[in-house]
């Protein structure tokens, strides 16, 4: 039997885990996408810890106008802002299991805008 949307993207992201971890000096930049939402947030493994996030509900963004594409870029310049003022500059993207594409490569880019480095 063929495997569903989800379960297939489940399958993606434990591959993706075994590799991307986040450590203290490197966290990871976590993408949760629902249909009509984004959410991010930067992760120490180590500890089990979220050091910032920002979703798209967020009172500041969620009352802006536009795209889901252009939202997500504005939650990935609020997430990075939020991890720049915790001492976080470099990290490494975990995309969740979605493609780097649309939505999830808005958010990436406008992390990158707002000053992390991947």
């Amino acid at each position: 039997m063929a495997l569903t949307k989800n379960e297939k993207r489940l399958r993606i992201k434990s591959r993706i885990r075994k590799v991307v971890s986040g450590t203290e000096s490197r966290p990871r930049l976590a993408v949760y996408r629902s249909n009509k939402e984004i959410y991010a947030q930067v992760v120490d493994d180590v500890t089990g810890k979220t050091l910032a996030a920002a979703s798209s509900r967020d009172k500041a963004i969620a009352s802006e106008k536009g795209t889901k594409s252009e939202i997500a870029a504005l939650v990935g310049k609020a997430v990075a802002e939020k991890a720049i003022k915790a001492g976080i500059n470099t990290i490494s993207f975990d995309r969740g299991g979605y493609q780097y594409h649309g939505r999830v490569k808005s958010l990436a880019e406008g992390a990158r805008e707002g000053g992390l480095k991947f």
